[in-house]
């Protein structure tokens, strides 16, 4: 580690990053600065790299830290490194971003130094953009449901899943809930991925219906929400292995089966979970040998249309789809209101 006018720089692998204001504090409660978040992401490279590397990322920004505003990016930075890959991401409105791809543990220095303290890669690699390889199974509490339930929904999910020929792979989501990442061939679009979503949030929801919900609108939900849109396309989730911004700078970690019934998701902080990679490595090492197909889920998908069950609702900022129920909520509807309008770039 040298000086430099501008700031510190870190020899990280076969590159130089500076980090400018490095003591800058991210997180004022637990005493921890820019600096800090750099040298975790370096740490924890081989686990986070298994989780964003090689896809296109938002740069999430919080340059005044977890207290300050932040904001979503899309586009990577004019002024980079060369050595930062970036791969262009075309949305539905026909404009284009640059979005970076990590590729390195230097790339992880470098968006950490933008204040990117967490990690929102794309659920599909650079080199092809249009066929997602992960599902991802975002299990979101309402208010008031605790840690046990949550879980029990979890090895729900893991149950449905089995069923149908895939391996669900289980991390803690940083904040209150859980995410179950299933690793899925290259071969069906985003459309076709969110369906196999949704199929597996109504089968979750079917089994457990007084646990989980695949209901959209929060004025329908109850216990665990299974958030099948976040596998529309351009969505982005905390990847494994990213920081959270919660006061003690709480990380989303990989974890097995057998600890997620007993973990607790307050260990898992930036100062704990380097040593716990170094000791036990990483949960999820096999997770790339593991892609499975989704035929099975979407003939599931196909049963529950045929039983009447059609399209649900999309986020308020994509586009109306076919099939798609009213893009309003009961409440609304019953009172003649509008739904939102629509927001650029998607």
């Amino acid at each position: 580690m040298a000086a430099a006018s501008s700031g510190t720089v870190l020899a990280v692998g076969e590159h130089e990053v500076t980090i400018s204001n490095p003591g800058k504090l991210l997180f004022p409660q637990a005493g921890i600065g820019k600096l800090d978040l750099v040298r975790y992401y370096v740490a924890v490279a081989e686990g986070a790299l298994r989780g964003a590397g090689g896809r296109p990322c938002v740069l999430k920004r919080f340059p005044d830290g977890i207290e300050g505003e932040s904001f979503f990016q899309k586009r990577a930075p004019a002024s980079r490194p060369d050595w930062v890959e970036v791969s262009t991401i075309r949305f539905p409105s026909g404009r284009t971003a640059d979005e970076v791809v990590p590729r390195h543990a230097a790339t992880l220095a470098w968006m950490a130094n933008l204040g990117c303290i967490e990690l929102h890669p794309h659920p599909v690699r650079a080199d092809d953009l249009e066929h997602p390889d992960e599902l991802r199974v975002d299990l979101d509490p309402v208010p008031g449901v605790e840690w046990p339930q949550i879980r029990q929904v979890a090895a729900l999910a893991r149950e449905v899943l089995h069923e149908h020929g895939l391996a669900g792979w289980p991390k803690t989501s940083g904040s209150r809930g859980i995410h179950v990442l299933v690793r899925i061939e290259r071969r069906w679009s985003f459309d076709q991925v969110r369906r196999a979503a949704l199929a597996l949030a109504r089968e979750v929801e079917r089994r457990a219906p007084g646990l989980a919900t695949a209901q959209w609108w929060k004025e329908q939900r109850h216990g665990v929400f299974v958030d099948y849109n976040q596998n529309a396309k351009d969505r982005t989730v905390a990847s494994a292995y990213s920081v959270r911004p919660r006061p003690d700078a709480r990380v989303s970690t990989p974890v097995d089966w057998d600890e997620l019934q007993r973990c607790d998701p307050a260990d898992f902080t930036l100062r704990t979970v380097p040593g716990r990679l170094a000791k036990i490595g990483d949960p999820h090492a096999g997770i790339d040998d593991a892609a499975g197909s989704l035929e099975s889920l979407l003939e599931l998908s196909s049963q529950q249309e045929r039983e009447g069950q059609g399209d649900a609702p999309w986020p308020p900022h994509y586009r109306k789809q076919a099939g798609e129920p009213p893009r309003a909520p009961p409440s609304a509807r019953k009172a003649g209101r509008a739904a939102q309008p629509l927001a650029k770039d998607r």
